[in-house]
């Protein structure tokens, strides 16, 4: 891809709650879509100014101070454009909103270098090129399905991750799990790597603070339809928290462990159960403050086809018996 380069002319002013911190910890909190190394690097080579003068990286902020953070932005990514279907909910000038698939990852990795959802984004609107990520702020899981927000340009990029920070996206799911719960509840429990499965997350006590909120959609003998809104965003965090309660979803081949069946199920059902191959998560609504008109919009999508299925093959056994 073309590097034509994108003028960056940031300022900020150093808050009182920042005092004490280093500049580089600073500037990765006033600039949350820039990498911290690659923030390093801008202030390495005298592109960010506080007050007018060159720092290090390391330099203490005491709060109050004028930080301009002037450079030319290459091309984020190498990562290449692709002309794969894209599922387009709704776009304007700023932002993108799209669905994903099941069976589809999200970013280009060493398992999966290309016919990712980043290809086909590229290829539907290059100048994403230029942007962190892709324009991405938030990501989901190969085999979960749902809504996701791409920004198409600079400002629109730091106001939602603002936005994510600030929890001010509302991001809600269905999920059908094992088990039956009798209420919605949340999960307040910090996450981090699994101490001995590294490619695993898992609740530990040193972890990141994550917390998930759940309300109860329809109960069935041996299974839970539920409404589940993320007030943080940790890798595989609904599906850790509900199985740190004993609640794993349905068809997670990671956490989920055994398939669960109620006692004299149909074969249909069981059938239905052990063949369903991705975990049944899905991500039905978000809500955004739009970067620009500063309006709220919201959009929701129907479940997909084997979840619905999987709903009706559990009414189907709860009338049966």
């Amino acid at each position: 891809m073309k590097n034509t380069g994108q003028i960056i002319n940031l300022q900020a002013i150093v808050p009182e709650e920042l005092a004490g911190q280093r500049l580089d910890q600073v500037l990765a909190k006033l600039f949350p879509e820039f990498s911290r190394a690659k923030l390093q690097e801008w202030i390495r080579g005298q592109q960010v100014q506080v007050d007018g003068q060159s720092k290090r990286p390391k330099d203490t902020m005491y709060g109050g101070e004028k930080v301009t953070l002037q450079t030319v932005l290459a091309d984020q990514t190498h990562w290449q454009p692709q002309s794969l279907v894209l599922d387009v909910v709704y776009e304007d000038a700023d932002i993108l909103v799209v669905h994903k698939p099941i069976g589809v990852v999200v970013h280009p990795a060493a398992g999966n270098p290309d016919t990712t959802l980043v290809n086909a984004l590229l290829y539907h609107e290059p100048t994403l090129s230029k942007l962190p990520r892709a324009g991405l702020v938030h990501r989901l899981d190969k085999d979960t399905s749902g809504l996701l927000v791409v920004a198409k340009t600079l400002a629109a990029h730091t106001d939602l991750i603002k936005q994510l920070q600030a929890r001010t996206i509302e991001r809600e799911y269905a999920a059908i799990v094992k088990g039956v719960l009798v209420a919605g509840g949340t999960v307040d429990a910090p996450m981090g790597r699994h101490p001995v499965q590294r490619k695993q997350m898992a609740v530990v006590a040193a972890g990141k603070n994550a917390v998930t909120h759940y309300r109860v959609v329809e109960r069935f003998r041996a299974h839970t339809w539920l409404r589940v809104n993320l007030e943080t965003g940790r890798t595989h965090q609904i599906r850790v928290h509900m199985a740190h309660i004993g609640h794993a979803i349905v068809g997670d081949a990671t956490y989920g462990g055994r398939v669960q069946v109620p006692k004299g199920a149909s074969e249909e059902l069981l059938t239905v159960l052990r063949g369903f191959q991705h975990q049944a998560l899905h991500a039905q609504r978000l809500a955004l403050i739009h970067p620009t008109s500063h309006q709220k919009l919201e959009w929701t999508i129907p479940l997909p086809l084997d979840m619905q299925h999987l709903l009706e093959v559990l009414r189907h056994d709860v009338n049966q018996t």
